[in-house]
């Protein structure tokens, strides 16, 4: 029955014709997140659907491990672990604490150890680890400006660290110690002029050698803007720090169609498979949703008689590929969290590392104690979404000491919409603007829910996770991406609390929509 307590709200169920998957409200064999492989052999990209940009991946034996930019979420540096480079599961982060935004790492194994390489706060660092699957060292600075490095060590065991610009730096034996100053080494490659870029941008450079040539794959033309911007080239070497020759396959990869799938494509790092094939693993926008960010894409690579490497013609990223050989491992990327244990699980993260103390977990429930007096000034702990339409679920309490919480989607303390729960109330929050929607609630605590359809957002609450009801709020969020707004951010859910006091959110769970 409905009671007075619904102000604005649209008095329907969630209807089982809008999404078949959604008929259970509390679905706990499975999210339905998005994978790539599609089981006969062959997989389709993105392999990792996600903020996940500027990727650098390592092969050890049957084994690859990937990480890439984490940008300002904390923990940091993801650690993916492959057999195939298709099916990829988390298993470490190799950063825990803030030393700026991480942008754009190199992750190697030398002698027997791992390194990452990676800069952040206007500064580069590395950290190390025997086990990819950590413990990772505390961060070391290289005291070196600059972004995107790239290791390389020739056989005689000279190290290397090369940089955006064209410039490369000596490094210490032990590859922790900066031993000279950079020194620009290369021009990168001339495309035409009349392509339409966002800059030149020479970055990204990745080193490999084989066959006494040192190979750099780097990036060129700007990571965002035209959709026709990004491109991976290459060029060769005698040594590792030139004279360089442009490849004549220059571009490697590059997307010269703006109606294309794929947009901006590029930051590209070459790895060889066990049996001996190549391959190319770069990211791109996803033309329709840049709202998720840049994603991780697959492309094999084909050496050819005089000694270059170039994508096969006719192989599309957003068409069906072969698989790489290698066994498939399951996917271990939870979402969903009941919040056992007493610590956060590994996907959530926090802003820059600030006020972690204000989130605990205890007895199947997370605790936040208000931050800021309002979502503006406040940072919310979020997750990346694995679809690109989902909806997510939470049970919240009303809060103690004023306290009032919610569940938004966050792109950053300007642009986020969502639901709160205070006074007794639910209101709507939408770019600064805040509106009473349904008053009265006769319970302490109510489930919240958020959909993102193919850019809508719709907003549902229900008093016992079973009847949901719509409210009378709709907006479209295709604009929440970098593009329009800036800032290299992303579209993500979040749990907030804001004032004095604490906020109870139970039963988080996130469901993909649209596999």
């Amino acid at each position: 029955m409905i009671k007075k307590f619904s102000h604005y709200i649209l008095l329907v169920l969630l209807p089982a014709q809008l999404y078949g998957q959604v008929k259970a409200q509390h679905i706990k064999s499975t999210e339905n997140q998005y994978t790539a492989d599609l089981g006969n052999g062959t997989f389709l990209n993105p392999v990792l659907k996600g903020n996940y940009a500027d990727p650098s991946v390592v092969r050890d034996g049957e084994d690859y491990y990937l990480t890439h930019s984490s940008f300002d979420n904390i923990p940091g540096l993801i650690i993916w672990h492959s057999k195939d480079l298709v099916n990829w599961t988390p298993i470490a982060n190799a950063l825990h604490e803030y030393v700026g935004g991480v942008w754009a790492p190199d992750i190697i194994k030398y002698k027997g150890l791992f390194y990452i390489y990676f800069p952040a706060g206007g500064k580069n660092w590395v950290v190390t680890a025997a086990n990819p699957a950590g413990p990772w060292s505390k961060p070391v600075d290289l005291k070196i400006g600059g972004i995107d490095p790239g290791h390389v060590a020739t056989p005689e065991g000279k190290r290397y660290l090369h940089l955006n610009d064209g410039r490369m730096a000596p490094l210490s034996d032990d590859g922790l110690t900066v031993t000279g100053p950079s020194r620009k080494v290369y021009e990168g490659w001339p495309y035409p002029k009349e392509w339409i870029t966002e800059c030149f941008c020479l970055e990204s450079p990745k080193l490999t050698y084989k066959n006494g040539y040192y190979y750099m794959t780097a990036a060129e033309g700007g990571t965002a803007g035209p959709s026709t911007s990004h491109m991976v080239v290459s060029a060769r070497s005698k040594t590792p720090f030139g004279p360089w020759e442009n490849s004549p396959n220059n571009p490697i990869v590059r997307n010269a169609d703006r109606n294309n799938k794929w947009a901006s494509t590029g930051h590209g790092t070459l790895v060889d498979s066990p049996d001996g094939k190549w391959w190319i693993i770069f990211h791109g926008f996803e033309a329709a949703n840049r709202t998720i960010g840049r994603q991780i894409l697959l492309l094999p690579i084909e050496w050819t008689k005089d000694g270059w490497f170039r994508v096969p013609p006719g192989a599309d990223p957003a068409k069906p590929l072969k698989k790489p050989s290698g066994k498939a491992i399951s996917n271990g990327n939870k979402l969903s969290d009941d919040f056992s244990g007493d610590k956060l699980a590994r996907q959530w993260n926090v802003l820059k590392n600030e006020n972690s103390s204000k989130f605990k977990v205890s007895s199947n429930t997370l605790s936040i104690t208000g931050i800021g007096n309002s979502i503006q000034n406040t940072q919310p702990l979020t997750i990346m979404p694995a679809n690109n339409s989902y909806q997510v679920t939470v049970k919240i309490s009303k809060g103690t000491g004023g306290a009032k919480g919610g569940l938004v989607l966050y792109y950053n303390s300007k642009y986020y919409v969502g639901l709160e729960l205070a006074d007794n109330s639910i209101y709507r929050l939408y770019n600064g603007d805040r509106g009473r929607m349904v008053s009265d609630i006769p319970q302490d605590s109510v489930y919240l829910r958020l959909v993102n359809d193919h850019h809508d957002l719709l907003c549902y609450y229900s008093l016992d996770g079973k009847d949901w009801k719509r409210m009378d709020f709709v907006t479209e969020i295709s604009g929440y991406h970098h593009n329009i707004l800036g800032g290299w951010g992303y579209l993500r859910p979040g749990l907030f609390a804001t004032g004095e006091g604490e906020v109870e959110f139970r039963e988080f769970q996130y469901l993909g929509l649209d596999q």
